[in-house]
């Protein structure tokens, strides 16, 4: 048998733990020295132990991970439990840096305030583009990250079995859904007769008459400032958007850092005078 101490050191938890434990009936010595009150364990509770340090660890309070145990499960039921709740805790997770990272990204955009130049936007006119996609949707843009990966993948998988290899760049459009969210259009430039097929689509973008568009270079996590520059460059030269932009994903390292990004926003001049020098 261990003392509580010895049972504490190999349980890697504190005796204090093991005496509320005790005092709550989650996890009794396997003797109690009646002249002493010294607590025994025997090894076979470590494992009592660690199914408690798991349940708990994974979020479970004393009293549910008590319901559970006293329950007797199964291993194999006590995994799969373990399994969804840790699913569960992964999913609030990425939920939780998606939140951070849009807080971020707010962030950035207050401090570099008028810090960009207004010269890196371009005017230009925007061809048609044959692009192969597959369409996602969101609730709203705080929720593309997580759907937007997925989608390239499952597209790379579609067209790779298809055997069609894409002949340029990747295409990402944005519009209103029916429900009022967001439908996300995952698409590949590619050399294809148009068509579909259990919902990848071969399809041609049409042509924009004029775009205003400005290169962001860095993980599409940091792209709000650049998105509010060309909007307030939009504003400040007489032209009203159309239409969410394009964004032309040119350069793609592994390094989210090192991306370039092109971002292409459709506009039509507007009836109120623009500022001089245009």
């Amino acid at each position: 048998m261990f003392t509580i101490g010895d049972f504490a050191r190999h349980g890697r938890v504190s005796v204090r733990m093991l005496r509320h434990y005790d005092a709550t009936g989650l996890l009794r010595p396997a003797h109690v020295d009646p002249a002493t009150g010294y607590r025994y364990y025997t090894a076979a509770q470590l494992a009592r132990l660690n199914r408690v340090i798991a349940l708990k660890d994974l979020g479970f309070t004393l009293r549910q991970v008590q319901l559970i145990l006293d329950e007797k499960v199964t291993t194999e039921e006590l995994r799969a439990m373990l399994r969804l709740r840790r699913a569960e805790l992964e999913a609030a997770m990425t939920a939780a840096a998606a939140r951070l990272a849009q807080v971020e990204a707010r962030l950035r955009s207050i401090e570099s305030e008028g810090q960009m130049p207004s010269s890196d936007v371009v005017l230009k006119s925007l061809p048609s583009v044959r692009v192969a996609e597959l369409t996602g949707s969101a609730p709203d843009f705080d929720a593309v990250g997580p759907i937007i990966q997925p989608l390239y993948e499952e597209l790379s998988r579609r067209l790779e079995a298809a055997g069609i290899a894409p002949s340029g760049p990747g295409i990402t459009c944005y519009e209103v859904a029916p429900d009022g969210g967001l439908l996300i259009h995952a698409g590949v430039e590619v050399s294809a007769p148009l068509g579909e097929d259990d919902g990848l689509r071969i399809v041609d973008l049409p042509p924009v008459e004029q775009a205003a568009t400005i290169m962001h270079r860095g993980s599409m996590e940091t792209v709000l400032p650049t998105v509010q520059t060309l909007g307030r460059w939009i504003d400040a030269n007489g032209y009203r958007s159309t239409g969410y932009p394009r964004e032309i994903n040119l350069a793609c390292p592994d390094d989210h850092d090192g991306w370039v990004t092109e971002l292409q926003e459709p506009v039509i001049v507007t009836d109120r005078p623009r500022p001089r020098g245009e």
